[in-house]
C-alpha cells in the first residue's frame, strides 16, 4: 500500500509536546495512584498475614518502603507540576493538583514522621501495637487517590474534548 490510501489511524492534532504533557497529565496520577493502592492497600495490610512474618520484621520492611514510596510520590508531584507550567489548565484543574501537594505534604512532612517514632519505639520494645497515626496515613492515602483519579478523569477530557 502507498502511503496515500494507508489506513489511518487516530492522529492526534496537537503538537507532541502538546501530547507529551496531555499524556503526562494522564499517565503520572495513574501510576501514582497504582503505587498507593498496590502498596498502601494491598501489599501493607497483607505482608503482616505471611507466613513467620513477626511485627519487627514487617515494621522494618514497612519503614524502608515507604520511604522509597514517598520519595517517589515527590518525584510524581514534581512532574505534573511542571506539566501544568504554560499549558493553559483551568483553574479546577489546577486545584487539584495544588490540594494534592498539600496533602502529599501533611503526609510526608507531617504524618510519616510521627509514624516513624512510633516505628522505632515499638522496635525498641517501648511502645506496643498500632496508633491512630496509621488512620491519618491511610485517610491521606485514601483522599490522594480520589485527588488522582479526578486529575486522570480532568486530563483525559481534555485530550479527548480539547475545546472544553
Amino acid at each position: 500500500m502507498d502511503s496515500d490510501t494507508s489506513p489511518r489511524f487516530f492522529t492526534p492534532a496537537i503538537s507532541r509536546p502538546a501530547l507529551l504533557a496531555a499524556g503526562g497529565r494522564i499517565l503520572v496520577p495513574g501510576l501514582w495512584m497504582g503505587l498507593i493502592i498496590g502498596i498502601s492497600f494491598i501489599e501493607t495490610p497483607l505482608k503482616f498475614l505471611g507466613p513467620g512474618m513477626t511485627l519487627a520484621l514487617g515494621l522494618g520492611i514497612g519503614q524502608l518502603v515507604f520511604a522509597a514510596m514517598n520519595i517517589v510520590e515527590v518525584i510524581f508531584f514534581i512532574v505534573l507540576a511542571a506539566s501544568c507550567v504554560k499549558r493553559g489548565l483551568d483553574r479546577a484543574y489546577l486545584w487539584v493538583v495544588a490540594s494534592l501537594g498539600l496533602v502529599l505534604l501533611a503526609k510526608v512532612a507531617l504524618i510519616r514522621p510521627f509514624l516513624s517514632k512510633r516505628t522505632e519505639s515499638v522496635l525498641a520494645g517501648v511502645e506496643s501495637g498500632g496508633s491512630s497515626w496509621h488512620y491519618f496515613y491511610i485517610a491521606a492515602d485514601g483522599l490522594l487517590t480520589l485527588l488522582l483519579i479526578t486529575l486522570m478523569v480532568m486530563g483525559v477530557r481534555r485530550w479527548v474534548l480539547p475545546g472544553r
